[in-house]
């Protein structure tokens, strides 16, 4: 049996994943290793219309930290609720995250564009904050595109999509 912080750090756990959030994947290309990174996150949120701020978090211990440094460009990607395999995918060490996916490296934008999201963010990092075992990405929305296809939500440490929702 783990001992009591772990025991209570899985409490809050459990109680935050009570709040349900749509699920995203970031792209961003790593030019010192000339490799794309590509991962998943659920801690995305708006923070600002003017300017066009939004926060996502990544872990101290991701391998991905010293991509996402101010000024650097990348892509939130809100996805749709058929995109449940991307999501673990992209969540997957040690895989290729790209391998089957629909994906598109231009000049106009030096992060990779997956197709058919709910919604696209292309940002810049703006601030790095400290958040405990976690950075906090403050990221000013460059441009952004929407589609109607329904998102793909996680609740309760599972994914779901609205339909398998039920009413109040």
């Amino acid at each position: 049996m783990s001992d009591p912080q772990q025991q209570a750090q899985r409490a809050l756990r459990n109680a935050l994943g009570a709040f349900p959030t749509g699920v995203t994947v970031i792209t961003a290309r790593d030019d010192t290793r000339d490799s794309l990174v590509g991962l998943t996150v659920n801690s995305f949120s708006s923070v600002s219309l003017d300017p066009a701020l939004v926060l996502w978090s990544l872990s101290c211990k991701s391998p991905n930290l010293s991509v996402f440094v101010p000024g650097r460009a990348h892509v939130i990607h809100v996805l749709a609720d058929t995109q449940k395999d991307m999501a673990y995918q992209f969540a997957s060490p040690g895989v290729d995250k790209y391998a089957g996916v629909d994906y598109q490296l231009t000049e106009a934008f030096p992060a990779p564009v997956i197709e058919a999201c709910t919604a696209r963010f292309f940002c810049e990092v703006h601030q790095v904050l400290d958040g405990g075992d976690h950075h906090i990405i403050l990221a000013r929305v460059l441009r952004y595109d929407a589609s109607d296809l329904a998102p793909l939500l996680f609740a309760k440490g599972q994914m779901m999509s609205l339909d398998t929702c039920t009413a109040p």
